[in-house]
């Protein structure tokens, strides 16, 4: 995608001076900084602050982006291959409250056309709230994003009767997953081929920290995948909830980064999943939210 045609002068609300353009590919340090800007203000996903989530997130089909001088201050990507289109923006936090944000939703809106928009937000402020409830946005998904730092580790006693090992791919894990999982509201049962492939091909996997919960019979109780510094999934089949054995798992895996070196463990929980508590219990503290917004 090209850099596009520049736009200088009058800007947003009285703001002289900003010259608007389409950013691409050569812009990324640009929009991993603002993004990295969004984060230390808001809190919210780390990895936004990276070059591939950045990436997929802001260099979608349409990009409009808000420079001043040789700063970006305000970005959007907009997706058009899909119904509905889908958005990510951005405004810098010193930037706030002058209409940047309203006028790149504008901008999306008009991308988006009879489509409907999706509106993903990696970093949440509740300056952004307020305008998407004020544009007739429903808010349909909220994350919290948590973060554990290493330096006191919990501790939890091993259940009764269970032992830990480290999980195989493959269908014992995939069944242990959908057996924990399916009574979640909205659960879409993927493909097992799918699951484990997208655990497998992860560049961040961590096989070693993988594990899987057994009681005394040899039943499978319960299991955690990890990827890079990451607790990626936490499940608890249901004749075993209530007896620690999600919260042993997650104990097992924050000792096993710590003797790795890591410095901090993360996950990202719904705020309507009550395993949120539980987290903050084992010493995880918020970080931040996540979250989409729909407009039809």
């Amino acid at each position: 995608m090209g850099s596009g045609s520049a736009v200088a002068g009058v800007g947003v609300s009285g703001i002289d001076g900003l010259v608007w353009r389409e950013y691409g590919e050569d812009d990324l340090p640009a929009l991993t900084g603002l993004a990295q800007a969004c984060l230390a203000t808001d809190g919210g996903l780390p990895l936004f602050g990276r070059t591939p989530l950045a990436r997929a997130r802001l260099l979608q089909t349409r990009t409009h982006g808000a420079w001043s001088g040789g700063d970006l201050v305000a970005a959007v990507g907009v997706g058009t291959a899909r119904t509905p289109a889908t958005a990510t923006g951005l405004v810098h936090p010193v930037w706030r409250g002058r209409g940047l944000g309203g006028t790149l939703l504008d901008w999306a809106e008009k991308q988006a056309g009879d489509a409907g928009l999706l509106v993903t937000t990696e970093t949440w402020n509740a300056g952004a709230e307020e305008l998407f409830a004020a544009r007739g946005y429903t808010r349909t998904f909220t994350e919290w994003v948590l973060r554990h730092d290493l330096d006191a580790l919990p501790a939890v006693a091993a259940p009764d009767g269970v032992t830990v090992e480290q999980a195989t791919l493959g269908p014992e894990l995939f069944a242990i997953y959908r057996l924990s999982f399916a009574d979640r509201p909205g659960f879409v049962e993927p493909e097992a081929g799918e699951w484990l492939g997208d655990l497998r091909d992860d560049e961040d996997f961590r096989p070693e920290l993988t594990l899987l919960a057994r009681g005394p019979a040899g039943e499978a109780a319960g299991f955690v995948t990890v990827l890079d510094d990451w607790i990626d999934q936490v499940g608890v089949v249901p004749l075993w909830r209530g007896r620690r054995v999600g919260a042993y798992l997650v104990a097992r895996v924050l000792r096993g980064f710590a003797g790795a070196g890591a410095e901090a463990a993360w996950l990202c929980v719904n705020d309507d999943n009550p395993a949120a508590g539980l987290y903050r219990r084992l010493g995880f503290h918020d970080f931040g939210r996540r979250a989409r917004y729909l407009r039809d």
